[in-house]
C-alpha cells in the first residue's frame, strides 16, 4: 500500500497514552464502599473479595489490549491509507496464515479466562467447614435475617426484619420538605443506605448464607464481600464469606423487585468475635422468656370460726284442769 502522512511516532505516543489512561481507570485503590467517582469496582473487605477484584482486572486489561489493537489499526487504516492520500488498495481476499493466528490467539484467552473464572467460582461455591449459618430471606421491600447456628451450636430465635430507616423514609415521602444530604450517621451520607437494624457478624469467621425469598426475586449485594447472590422464591442458594476487616458495609438489592425497588438497603455490621458473642447473648436472652414462677399456696386461715352458742329456749307447760 502507499503510505500517508501519519508519522509512526505519533501513532506510538497515542497508543502510549491511551494503554496509561486504562490503567488508571482499573488499577487504582478502591475502599471498602463505593465511593463517589470510583472507577473500578471494590476491592472488598473479605478473604474471598480480592478474586473478583483480581478476575475483574484481567478481563477488563484484555478487553482494553484488544480495543487498542482494534481500533488503533482500524483508525490507521482509515487515515494513513485512505484514497485521497493516494492509496490503492492490494487485491488478495485470503491470508490463510493470518486467519490461523487471528483465529487461535482469542481462544487461547478465552481459555485462560475460563480457567481463572472456573477456579474462582469453584472456591466460591465452597460453603463446607462454615463456622456461622445466617438465612437471608427477601421481601417487598425488605430483608429478614435468621441465624441458624454459630460454632456448632444451633441459635433459637434470634432473627429480625431490616427496612429502609426512618430517617431516609420521611425524607424519600413526597413534598417532605427535606434534604437527602442531610441523613448522615456521622460524616457518611446515607440517605437511602441505611436500616433500622444491620446485620450483625463477627470478623474472622467463615459465614455461610443460605438465601431465599418469599414473594418475588431479589438479589442479595454487598460490594464489599465481592459476590450477589439471587433470592428466589422457593429455591434456596448458597454463598460464603469470611470478613477480615471489623466496620459497616452498605449494599442494595440487585434485582429490580417492585416499585419500592430502590430502597430496601442492606447493611452488614461486622464485630471483633468477642463484641459479636456478646451481642449474640443478648439477642438470646432477649428471645428467651423468664421461666414460669411456681403458683403461690393460697394463704392458710389464722383465726378460728367463732362457736355459735346454743340457747335453749324454755319449755312452757300448760294448764291441767
Amino acid at each position: 500500500m502507499t503510505s500517508g502522512g501519519i508519522k509512526p511516532g505519533s501513532i506510538k505516543r497515542a497508543v502510549a497514552a491511551s494503554a496509561l489512561f486504562a490503567l488508571t481507570m482499573f488499577g487504582g485503590v478502591a475502599s471498602a464502599n463505593p465511593q463517589p467517582g470510583q472507577l473500578n469496582m471494590t476491592r472488598g473487605a473479605s478473604t474471598w473479595s480480592p478474586e473478583a477484584y483480581f478476575l475483574n482486572n484481567v478481563a477488563l486489561g484484555v478487553c482494553v489490549v484488544i480495543g487498542i489493537l482494534v481500533f488503533g489499526a482500524m483508525f490507521i487504516a482509515m487515515f494513513r491509507f485512505r484514497k485521497s492520500r493516494g492509496a490503492v488498495a492490494e487485491k488478495w481476499s485470503h491470508n490463510t496464515t493470518l486467519e490461523i493466528v487471528w483465529t487461535t490467539i482469542p481462544v487461547i484467552i478465552l481459555i485462560v479466562l475460563a480457567y481463572l473464572a472456573t477456579g474462582g467460582l469453584r472456591t466460591f461455591a465452597d460453603t463446607t467447614g462454615s463456622q456461622m449459618t445466617v438465612k437471608v430471606t427477601g421481601y417487598q421491600w425488605k430483608w429478614r435475617y435468621d441465624y441458624v447456628e454459630y460454632q456448632g451450636k444451633a441459635i433459637d430465635k434470634v432473627g429480625f426484619m431490616s427496612k429502609l430507616d426512618r430517617e431516609s423514609d420521611e425524607t424519600r415521602q413526597l413534598n417532605s420538605g427535606l434534604d437527602p444530604h442531610n441523613v448522615k450517621v456521622g460524616d457518611e451520607n446515607t440517605y437511602l443506605l441505611n436500616v433500622d437494624k444491620p446485620l450483625v457478624v463477627p470478623v474472622g469467621t467463615k459465614i455461610r448464607f443460605v438465601i431465599t425469598a418469599g414473594d418475588v426475586i431479589h438479589s442479595w449485594w454487598v460490594p464489599a464481600l465481592g459476590w450477589k447472590m439471587d433470592a428466589i422464591p422457593g429455591i434456596v442458594n448458597a454463598a460464603w464469606t469470611n470478613i477480615t476487616e471489623p466496620g459497616t458495609y452498605r449494599g442494595q438489592c440487585a434485582e429490580l423487585c417492585g416499585q419500592d425497588h430502590g430502597f430496601m438497603p442492606i447493611v452488614v455490621q461486622a464485630l471483633p468475635k468477642a463484641e459479636f458473642e456478646k451481642w449474640l447473648a443478648e439477642q438470646e436472652a432477649a428471645a428467651t422468656p423468664p421461666p414460669a414462677q411456681p403458683a403461690a399456696p393460697a394463704p392458710a386461715s389464722t383465726a378460728a370460726a367463732p362457736k355459735t352458742a346454743a340457747v335453749d329456749a324454755p319449755v312452757s307447760q300448760g294448764h291441767q284442769g
